[in-house]
């Protein structure tokens, strides 16, 4: 019988025959990614692995390469929903199957409620409209490509610092309007497989026990079939979340779903066995789905593979390209034409230029089965259109929060890239002494050693890990900084020196899922032409801090990072940039933040670009007023000069085609067309939950309701940065000829067409974002946003001079809004307005018009 025979099983039948001890183990998960198999009734195990951008696979400690799309935000930046069906379909689809996964652990569409967020870049939009139609596209073409979608977290996750336990207490209304909308919009239009509830508590409970949430709602309004399960470690009782309808307990390691305690809480009636197989039968439903829907998963090998490294690259790099938002382009500065515009010396400057900044930290990041940094994007598509052209460089300012790993810089003695590990259990579970002999040897490639679960399974409970190699030999004698951070202990010697302990005594730090000590640094004199040894010992026990004397076991979530870079004094950086930007034609400065900054596990504390960064473009925009500044990030930065440049170019976290669709986009290539997915704020006092974004003694206040992002700049007559949905093109486009169907009213629900005349008045081609917004009726009792995103379209690829007329479709979710006091949708009566344009900003609203509606009514469900 093979595993994907289950796809023909009758689910009561089988449910019919579980004992009450396989129902139970059916409800939890089995070690970090699969769930439980049951083979007397042929039930397979299916697995399951992280996105959202990307399938990292099993593994944390030498994942398994893998492609890895744009961020969240930037996909949502492409006002595509076909592009990203597309993209979800053809491209991550195959890559769970390469990872012989059946389940992908996205998308995530949390509302980006304030950009210091951790996983902001995750989540697609402040806007809910957005943000669900995109969700809706990317859960419909992966399930079209057979892998399940778990759309997460559901629902407030909206912020990591204390995430476990801090309350999102908001209205009703806020939680329906707002943070509940992608997922309804998802559910409505894809119907995910999977959901996954969120650490966080919403208004007292715990989500992933809260009934209101998963029965009362997702259950029973929305009608949804999906296996909901629990993020990792997201659970904290048994019979609450039971009885609330979480179907799936994850992980299966340190559960609380134990045969023992299940059993106990059944003979305690506080749980039944009814409620168990209910359960169990919906996990199973998930399982029956991912065998037919890919057969060729559960039937294969189940060995993970990367497949070939370069395919499906032109795909990676048009939704990449397309994401991309041109903010600022005075006088024509861009696209790069250097024959015409006399460029004959370029400089590119900035911590990102040639850095490995991908996606943003935590479960989003992967290993990349290839990269291309901006600089070598932007070196490839200025040699394409001007290969004489003289391209100089200079860091200028370091914008990195720990040091950067030293995968590159480090050999084996036989000259493999990376280092040798050897594993050494020790003489007991409880002793710190490792025995002589090796217990297992690993050639490992990376200085970022993040051994989760993923250690030999053969060690003891503590043990030991040695790594050992040799940097690369340097051109001349360097003053060298390493940074070494652990969870557990480490010691850094380089040639048998001590150069950092990070053994002794540690500082609690929030590396490694905030199971890491801070990163300890010191500086070693390398000599050119030396190949120096370098040695870490590690234990994964890590050593007692001032405020924390607990010396833990990292039995999960141990690791050590190795980094490091030529000592170089900051304004000596900072000098040889200027110089540069001085005798140069033109400049590029590529800056932004990193994984290290925006990642799963804590917040941001600033809207600032990291060091000098901002004195850095400052300086090189005085020297030369051909400069060009491409920004890197997952959500919103302050750009506190930008009007002292005079072209900006956003790109946020691009995937393995970075370089590659910067080049593109700065050479003319491809016309830029995406556009702002979320507000960027002159400063941080002006974000909407500023104020009341960090917790009071867990209570975490959603005190700006429904203003939430574009909507609060209106409300209060704030003038942002850059407004959501702005984004330039290399042509001009007008919007003209706004038609207005009558409503039309019929089983529950409104239809309404807005049609606009879109033309191209520029000399190139290009493609159009058409934004709809829609004001409820002034007449209404009620306070309502002053405006809201309810329909979009792209004009594509419209020649010079050209016309194309764009519709756009209403429904009743764009006329309603949630009654707290009937707890139903109400569609009033009276005039709603419209307004079209090409982006959120009052300037650019230039079309409006209205339609009445003559009758109320309420709905509810979908």
């Amino acid at each position: 019988m093979r595993p994907s025979d289950f796809a023909k099983a009758s689910i009561p039948d089988v449910v019919e025959q579980l004992t009450t001890d396989e129902a139970i183990l059916l409800t939890a998960g089995v070690g970090f990614w699969h769930t439980h198999a049951v083979p007397r009734l042929g039930i397979p195990a299916i697995k399951v692995t992280d996105g959202p951008n990307g399938a990292r696979g099993n593994y944390f400690f030498m994942s398994t390469p893998a492609k890895c799309l744009p961020s969240a935000t930037a996909m949502a930046a492409t006002f595509d929903t076909a592009l990203i069906e597309r993209v979800s379909r053809e491209l991550l689809a195959e890559e769970v199957k390469l990872k012989a996964a059946s389940v992908l652990l996205g998308p995530t569409c949390n509302i980006q409620r304030n950009p210091l967020g951790g996983r902001s870049f995750e989540s697609y939009s402040e806007d809910p409209h957005l943000s669900g139609m995109i969700a809706a596209a990317y859960c419909k073409g992966i399930q079209e490509g057979g892998i399940g979608a778990c759309i997460k977290h559901f629902v407030g996750n909206d912020k990591e610092n204390d995430r476990f336990g801090y309350d999102s207490t908001m209205t009703e209304r806020a939680l329906r309007e707002i943070y509940l909308m992608p997922f309804m919009l998802a559910e409505k239009y894809a119907k995910p497989w999977a959901f996954m509830t969120a650490y966080n508590r919403v208004n007292g409970t715990h989500v992933s026990e809260n009934p209101h949430i998963i029965r009362d709602i997702l259950r029973n309004e929305w009608r949804s079939n999906a296996t909901v399960m629990s993020d990792w470690f997201g659970v904290y009782s048994i019979d609450h979340a039971i009885n609330a309808g979480l179907d799936l307990e994850m992980p299966g390691t340190n559960k609380w779903r134990t045969l023992n305690l299940m059993n106990r809480s059944i003979e305690s009636r506080k749980i039944t066995k009814r409620t168990v197989k209910e359960r169990a039968a919906k996990v199973l439903e998930l399982v029956q789905r991912c065998a037919a829907a890919a057969p060729e998963v559960l039937d294969g090998d189940l060995v993970e593979k990367t497949g070939d490294r370069q395919s499906g690259r032109e795909l990676m790099t048009k939704v990449a390209s397309e994401s991309i938002v041109l903010l600022k382009n005075e006088g024509a500065l861009l696209p790069l034409k250097p024959k015409e515009q006399g460029l004959k010396k370029i400089t590119i400057v900035g911590g990102n230029a040639k850095a490995t900044v991908l996606s943003g930290g935590g479960s989003a990041a992967l290993k990349p089965s290839f990269f291309v940094t901006p600089y070598e994007g932007i070196v490839s598509a200025l040699g394409d259109v001007a290969p004489d052209v003289e391209i100089t460089y200079s860091e200028g300012s370091r914008s990195y929060m720990q040091m950067p790993t030293l995968e590159n810089e480090i050999l084996t003695e036989d000259g493999q890239p990376g280092w040798m590990g050897y594993f050494y259990s020790h003489q007991d579970d409880d002793s710190m002494t490792p025995l002589d002999a090796v217990t297992a040897t690993r050639h490992i490639d990376e200085t970022r050693i993040f051994l989760s679960v993923d250690y030999p399974k053969e060690l003891t409970k503590r043990f030991t890990l040695r790594l050992r190699g040799v940097l690369k030999p340097r051109e001349k004698d360097t003053d060298f900084e390493f940074g070494l951070m652990s969870a557990g202990r480490a010691k850094l010697f380089i040639d048998d020196q001590l150069v950092i302990d990070n053994w002794t005594k540690q500082t609690r730090g929030q590396g490694f899922f905030n199971c890491g000590s801070t990163e300890e640094h010191g500086v070693f004199k390398l000599k050119a032409g030396v190949k120096h040894k370098v040695f870490i010992e590690f234990c994964n026990v890590r050593a007692p801090a001032d405020d924390d004397p607990v010396e833990a076991i990292m039995d999960a979530n141990g690791g050590v990072r190795l980094g490091g870079a030529e000592v170089q004094h900051p304004d000596e950086l900072m000098a040889t940039a200027v110089k540069l930007a001085e005798e140069a034609d033109a400049v590029i400065a590529v800056v932004g933040l990193n994984a290290d900054w925006e990642t799963e596990g804590y917040d941001r504390s600033t809207l600032a670009l990291p060091g000098r960064t901002d004195e850095l473009v400052r300086k090189v925009a005085a020297a030369n007023k051909r400069t060009i500044v491409v920004t890197q990030s997952g959500s919103s930065i302050t750009m506190p000069w930008a009007d002292e440049v005079p072209a900006i170019v956003h790109a946020w976290y691009l995937g393995n085609a970075t370089g590659d669709a910067i080049g593109q986009v700065l050479s003319g290539k491809v016309n830029p067309s995406g556009r702002l997915s979320l507000s960027f704020p002159k400063r941080l006092e002006d974000v909407p939950s500023h104020g009341h974004f960090h917790h009071e003694h867990g209570k975490l206040w959603y005190g700006e309701d429904l203003f939430v992002g574009y909507k609060h700049y209106h409300h209060r007559g704030i003038e942002p940065q850059w407004h959501f949905g702005h984004g330039l093109s290399y042509t001009t486009f007008e919007h003209s000829d706004l038609s207005i169907s009558e409503p039309k009213i019929a089983n529950g629900d409104v239809s309404v067409t807005a049609s606009v005349k879109v033309t191209n008045t520029g000399s190139i081609p290009g493609t159009e974002v058409v934004q709809l917004y829609v004001s409820l009726p002034t007449t209404s009792e009620l306070t309502h946003p002053p405006l809201m995103l309810k329909a979009f379209a792209k004009a594509f690829d419209l020649a010079p001079g050209k016309s194309v007329t764009v519709n756009l479709a209403l429904d009743k979710y764009a006329v309603s809004y949630w009654e707290d006091r009937i707890a139903r949708w109400v569609v009033e009566d009276g005039v709603y307005r419209i307004q079209v344009g090409s982006s959120s900003a009052p300037a650019a609203l230039k079309l409006s018009g209205s339609f009445k509606i003559p009758k109320r009514f309420e709905w509810n469900g979908l």
